[in-house]
C-alpha cells in the first residue's frame, strides 16, 4: 500500500496521522524509503519504512461504508470477551495493536459493558480511553466533522445499546 504526501492515514494504537514527507536513506549497501508521519493528537513524528508498512498496520482512513458497519456494531453487536482480566487485556491489546476499527469498537463496547458491572482496572481505563480516541478521531476524519460531532454520532449508536462514550482521561 502506498500513500502520498498530505494524505491522512491511521497509525495503529495512536490514531490519525498525516504523511508529511517521503524520504530515502542508505544504510550501508541497503537503500530504504520512509514515510514521515505526524500523529495528529500529540504532534509526534513517526518514521515508517516502506518495508514495514504492513507489519506496523499503517492503513488508509476508513470509508463511509465502513463507518456505518462500525456504528451498526456499536448499536446492536455483541462483543466477545474473556472473563479473566489478564486474558481479556491481552486479547484487547492485540485488537488495538492491529488497528482494525471494528475490533477497536469491539474493545470499546466490551469495556463499556464491563464498566457497568464493576470498576475497570487502571490499565483497562487507559485502554478504554485509547479506543474512544481512536474511534472519535477516525470518524471525524472519515466524515470530515469535528471530534465533538464524531463523538455525538458514536454516542447515538451506543445509546441504542444503553451505553455512552466515556469522558476522556
Amino acid at each position: 500500500m502506498t500513500f502520498q504526501i498530505g494524505e491522512r492515514v491511521v497509525y495503529p494504537n495512536q490514531g490519525v496521522a498525516v504523511v508529511e514527507n517521503i524520504s530515502a536513506r542508505s544504510f550501508g549497501s541497503q537503500f530504504e524509503r520512509f514515510y514521515l508521519l505526524r500523529i495528529n493528537c500529540n504532534r509526534v513524528t513517526v518514521i515508517v519504512p516502506f518495508s514495514h508498512v504492513d507489519d506496523v498496520g499503517l492503513r488508509k482512513v476508513i470509508k463511509n461504508g465502513e463507518v456505518n458497519k462500525v456504528l451498526q456494531f456499536l448499536a446492536t453487536g455483541r462483543p466477545r470477551s474473556c472473563q479473566d482480566w489478564k486474558d481479556r487485556f491481552k486479547e484487547n491489546s492485540d485488537k488495538m495493536r492491529f488497528g482494525n476499527l471494528l475490533e477497536t469498537a469491539e474493545v470499546l463496547k466490551c469495556l463499556l459493558i464491563l464498566q457497568k458491572g464493576k470498576p475497570l482496572s487502571f490499565r483497562e481505563k487507559k485502554m478504554l480511553d485509547r479506543a474512544r480516541h481512536m474511534l472519535v478521531t477516525e470518524f471525524a476524519t472519515a466524515r470530515a466533522v469535528t471530534d465533538l460531532s464524531a463523538e455525538e454520532i458514536l454516542n447515538e449508536a451506543l445509546g441504542k445499546a444503553n451505553l455512552r462514550m466515556p469522558e476522556p482521561l
